[in-house]
């Protein structure tokens, strides 16, 4: 996993959330004070969910300069934004109405389009027009926050998929078969790598065992292809996601 990863272990989801809220208002101020903005991005997911509604409310949400904070998607599904499975809705209704964010600082993957392609190709522009990058260079996101799927995926990097070798888009188009909706947009491996800071936020026993497969030294799983080459990783998991690493760490 590399030198720069970090493993915290909580005794639940509400501790988990609480944590993860502190993290994100914690990397808000350090980059607000040493670059005058905020850029950060979401992830779908119900573990992330709780952590938004957290840092919603009191103390959290008065801690952040939302004036100066951008916020982006590290993937989103091919529906429409008040559908259900639209992780830009879901962070909407959890975080984002409730926090006097500028609607020009929330920058959304338009799931609803026609052209799935033409939709990856406008986000990662809309990334560079945000972020003031030049032709070919990466962004590098203060914070990016993921989840893990069961299969091992992270953001909609899917195990297999031929967008893991991807290294020069920034954003990608992706079809996951197996998954309920298929169609999806996900940044890409060099992208999240470029991160000054990535955050995964996992709970569950149903996550047990996918857990320890990623950290395991031979994993090829996509979670475990996730090491920022200058950032911090840090996994956040509840006691149940972690019960197997003992196990793991076992001659």
């Amino acid at each position: 996993m590399g030198s720069q990863t970090e493993i915290k272990v909580l005794d639940g989801p509400a501790a988990l959330a609480e944590t993860a809220a502190g993290v994100i208002v914690d990397a808000a101020v350090a980059a607000i004070a040493a670059r005058g903005r905020f850029t950060l991005v979401l992830s779908g997911g119900a573990t992330p969910r709780e952590t938004y509604e957290r840092l919603a409310g009191p103390p959290f949400c008065d801690r952040i300069d939302w004036q100066r904070t951008l916020v982006f998607f590290g993937d989103e599904r091919r529906v429409p934004p008040d559908h259900r499975d639209s992780n830009y809705g879901m962070a909407r209704a959890a975080l984002l109405s409730k926090v006097p964010i500028p609607p020009a600082s929330v920058f959304r993957i338009r799931g609803d389009t026609e052209d799935p392609e033409a939709a990856a190709t406008e986000y990662a522009r809309a990334i560079a027009g945000a972020l003031g990058l030049r032709r070919g260079e990466l962004p590098r996101f203060d914070l990016v926050l993921l989840g893990l799927g069961v299969d091992g995926h992270a953001a909609s990097l899917f195990p297999g998929s031929p967008v893991l070798k991807e290294v020069f888009r920034t954003v990608a188009a992706v079809h996951a078969t197996a998954a309920a909706v298929p169609q999806r947009f996900t940044l890409t491996l060099p992208v999240l790598n470029a991160a000054a800071e990535v955050i995964f936020l996992v709970s569950g026993p149903e996550k047990a065992k996918v857990v320890k497969a990623a950290f395991s030294d031979q994993s090829t799983l996509p979670a475990a292809m996730v090491r920022p080459a200058n950032g911090r990783l840090c996994w956040l998991l509840d006691r149940d996601a972690a019960a197997l690493l003992k196990t793991a760490a076992e001659p």
